[in-house]
């Protein structure tokens, strides 16, 4: 006899299994190597089922004229570091439909391994409809990817340069860093290019200080009384040097990006609202923004202006459409969204017990960005900060971050699903629909119980 418990348990959702059907019966698998490519069709097709090719690009041509020989349609292949690009890009634009496959999603048979083995399990398994392609964006949004994630590597290369300057300065014992927040700022600059030029008078140097600076000239003249040496000065000279050509690489990369919006421009549909274009940026700059209007040009390409969600700049914008692109018609939904950027739980449940939850770890740069951007709500007078305040309260700040980038992964989809901007209702609003919430449950629960709430009238003394 079965027993259960007093809980009411919840129907169960059995899954459809019957998937060793052959369903893909054009298919073919592919294991990439540096030097060799493997490639398996179904038996039959050929003399051999299995081939080996180098991967030089005639190769590749050979081996996308050989699939078509065979009569494949559908390719499945690891994503075995950058080597899988080349073919991928020369299959694709054969029409064969490529399923570029996440390595750690496969699981070999026990046994001998070895590359015709490897080609020959994903062949099977993707003719029993077993793998389940990454997500690729179009063409013209990878190139732009590209572009983003060029400019993303020069500013980690000049921020190690910028790492050297304040080495040689310390080394100097000019404490510029403890009387400026940012050396590479215009005060900055302009006392490292002097000192570098062979400028020695404190006083002098003091002279650039912008008005801005919070330290007076004073406590600048104290600080630049330093030991100059040369070898400390080359050093300074070289740092500043290498700092300055990788700016001119940011600045000619954000050209190109500039070129590159001008032809990404957003589909607009007959029934689609009107949206706000982005208002003109007052407050101070971010750290490493573009050299052009880059808010404006997101606009265009997306349609809707993505920084109304609060806490999203336009750099986070432009690493999140640069990723994704515009249409998130490959997420029916936005669980799925939130899922494949691995910001929501993932509970391992095994005998009806939930033996680990939390969210899976990723390298995905949307999480990241969504996750710096999240950091920035502390102390913001929005709704998105009286989120993220509430859940640090009650959870602490690891978990306040993950939760509100959940929120604004949810905003940046429903914005670019329906076209539509984002209206900030307020802190204040956002703790009375939370406390109208909390007041709804207690009442259901009330209820469940046999209870009614009552509200309490202060009494007049």
């Amino acid at each position: 006899m079965n027993r259960t418990s007093g809980k009411q348990r919840r129907p169960i959702q059995a899954s459809d299994l019957d998937a060793l059907e052959q369903i893909n019966l054009d298919a073919a698998g592919i294991d990439i190597g540096a030097n060799e490519i493997y490639v398996a069709v179904p038996k039959g097709r050929d003399v051999e089922s299995v081939r080996v090719f180098a991967t030089f690009t005639v190769d590749l041509e050979r081996l996308a004229d050989w699939l078509q020989h065979c009569g494949v349609t559908t390719v499945a292949m690891e994503s075995t570091g950058v080597y899988w690009i080349p073919l991928f890009e020369i299959l694709d634009s054969r029409g064969l439909d490529v399923y570029l496959v996440n390595a750690r999603h496969l699981k070999n048979v026990t046994g001998r391994k070895s590359d015709v083995l490897d080609c020959q399990w994903l062949q099977r398994l993707h003719t029993c409809g077993l793998l389940q392609a990454s997500f690729r964006p179009p063409d013209e949004i990878c190139a732009l990817r590209a572009l983003v994630r060029q400019r993303g590597m020069l500013v980690q290369y000049r921020a190690a340069h910028i790492q050297h300057i304040q080495k040689a300065l310390q080394q100097m014992n000019v404490q510029l860093t403890r009387v400026l927040s940012d050396i590479t700022g215009v005060t900055g600059m302009k006392i490292i290019r002097a000192i570098v030029a062979g400028e020695r008078d404190g006083q002098v140097l003091a002279s650039y200080r912008d008005t801005k600076c919070k330290h007076s000239a004073a406590d600048i003249v104290a600080a630049l009384q330093g030991n100059y040496r040369r070898e400390h000065l080359f050093a300074l000279r070289q740092a500043l040097s290498l700092y300055d050509i990788y700016d001119s690489k940011i600045r000619e990369c954000d050209t190109e990006l500039e070129a590159m919006y001008q032809d990404l421009k957003a589909p607009q549909a007959p029934d689609d609202p009107p949206t706000q274009p982005p208002a003109p940026r007052t407050g101070k700059p971010r750290k490493n923004q573009a050299h052009f209007d880059l808010a404006t040009s997101l606009y265009a390409m997306a349609g809707v202006d993505l920084t109304r969600a609060n806490g999203i700049d336009a750099l986070t914008v432009q690493t999140v459409v640069s990723e994704i692109g515009t249409d998130v018609s490959a997420w029916p939904t936005v669980k799925h969204f939130s899922s494949w950027l691995c910001l929501c739980s993932q509970n391992k449940i095994t005998g009806g017990k939930v033996k680990h939850r939390g969210t899976a770890p990723t390298s995905n740069r949307v999480s990241t960005a969504l996750r710096v951007a999240a950091q920035s709500l502390s102390r913001s007078n929005t709704a998105n900060g009286a989120f993220y305040r509430r859940i640090c309260a009650r959870r602490g700040p690891a978990i306040a971050v993950t939760a509100t980038a959940h929120r604004l992964a949810r905003q940046i989809y429903f914005m670019l699903k329906h076209r539509t901007d984002y209206i900030d209702p307020g802190p204040e609003e956002y703790e009375r629909r939370h406390q109208e919430r909390v007041l709804a449950n207690l009442r259901r629960r009330a209820a469940r119980l046999g209870f009614a709430l009552t509200p309490v009238t202060a009494s007049v003394s």
